[in-house]
């Protein structure tokens, strides 16, 4: 089934192909892909990221729109990855980066679209874990800038994840956020020594 990559704000784009264009912020860019790249490099695959900034002892969550992520391509190669970010004036260009998440990215977008069920593709960043995933939302039509994870929506964690968590394994909602609930819930303080229990 083809996967659903929702339209990013137009504005959003127009700052990645601003950065893009001015040889100053390529160059500080610090992405060596980046400045090596030969020939015209172009942004793609826009996806909403959302972080999650709160998980319930139930595992309800709530999250926010952060920014959208381009995928910068050059020539047949994925070579760095460009942030927006939303600010009181409107869509500003945030950075551009490489690493890791980029290949995974493209790996589980490829994933992705073997499925049999369309999808609507997402990133949601669990930043109290430094972990990242595609959110793979069920609902194709709906606007990717808004919504909660649905309890049949599916989470695959890109690598490196945290351990314990297989990357690139989709996980449905319901069971990685117990997981999630769990690692990111504090413990209860230890009574002090000499205190009643």
């Amino acid at each position: 089934m083809p996967l659903h990559v929702p339209p990013a704000p137009a504005p959003a784009l127009r700052t990645v192909l601003t950065a893009l264009g001015s040889p100053t912020a390529v160059r500080e860019a610090r992405t060596p892909s980046l400045r090596l790249a030969q020939g015209p490099v172009t942004p793609e695959l826009p996806l909403p990221v959302h972080v999650l900034d709160r998980i319930t002892p139930a595992g309800a969550s709530a999250t926010r729109l952060a920014g959208w992520r381009f995928l910068i391509r050059s020539g047949d190669r994925v070579v760095a990855g460009a942030d927006t970010m939303l600010t009181p004036d409107g869509w500003a260009f945030s950075r551009f980066f490489e690493g890791p998440y980029i290949t995974a990215t493209e790996r589980a977008l490829r994933q992705a679209e073997t499925m049999q069920q369309p999808y609507q593709a997402r990133l949601l960043s669990v930043p109290e874990l430094y972990m990242l995933t595609l959110w793979l939302h069920g609902d194709c039509t709906a606007d990717g800038a808004t919504g909660h994870p649905a309890a049949t929506d599916l989470l695959v964690p890109l690598a490196p994840a945290p351990p314990g968590i297989a990357a690139h394994r989709p996980y449905l909602v319901t069971e990685l956020l117990p997981v999630l609930t769990h690692r990111v819930t504090p413990a209860p303080p230890a009574p002090l020594l000499g205190s009643p229990a």
